[in-house]
């Protein structure tokens, strides 16, 4: 989608994800920007896992507190398979809105929208994939990586194809 974007409009799209969202209203041009960014996003995530062992990866700076205080916080989460509820439900909205602001200003751009799987052995299908904060994506990635949960796409992935 962005590859169809000349220079130009690269940038202009750039800059307009650099404003505060006060600045729009429902700008559906917005909206296909953002969509664009966490496709972007969830491509590149999906590679990385499906070519490094997960158990190897640090995606931020600060994993083991992301680590620590998500399993401090959601110690009986079934991070494998998600069911929404357990994100977006108001219960579930009230306890995750304090875990996400702990983030604030720990980890850039903690509060934007990112894709995830909600089956992580599966990848990014419309059935799939919610959407969920940078934060929420890192706390279950980030744990998912470290109990193994990734390591069937990263097997998949080495396995040779069929004919």
């Amino acid at each position: 989608m962005a590859a169809a974007l000349g220079p130009g409009e690269a940038a202009a799209a750039a800059h307009a994800l650099s404003l505060p969202a006060e600045a729009y209203g429902n700008d559906p041009n917005v909206e296909l920007m953002w969509a664009m960014r966490a496709y972007q996003h969830a491509e590149v995530y999906f590679n990385l896992i499906s070519s490094v062992d997960p158990k190897f990866l640090k995606l931020t700076k600060a994993d083991e507190q992301i680590y620590g205080d998500f399993r401090k916080t959601f110690g009986d989460l079934k991070i494998d398979v998600l069911d929404p509820e357990e994100l977006k439900s108001e219960p579930a909205k009230e306890k995750w809105r304090p875990f996400c602001m702990r983030f604030e200003g720990v980890v850039e751009d903690f509060n934007y929208g990112t894709l995830l799987r909600l089956d992580c052995s599966k990848g990014y299908t419309e059935e799939n994939t919610i959407f969920a904060t940078r934060i929420q994506f890192f706390a279950i990635e980030i744990a998912r990586n470290r109990e193994g949960c990734n390591n069937a796409v990263y097997n998949s992935a080495k396995e040779p194809a069929r004919a």
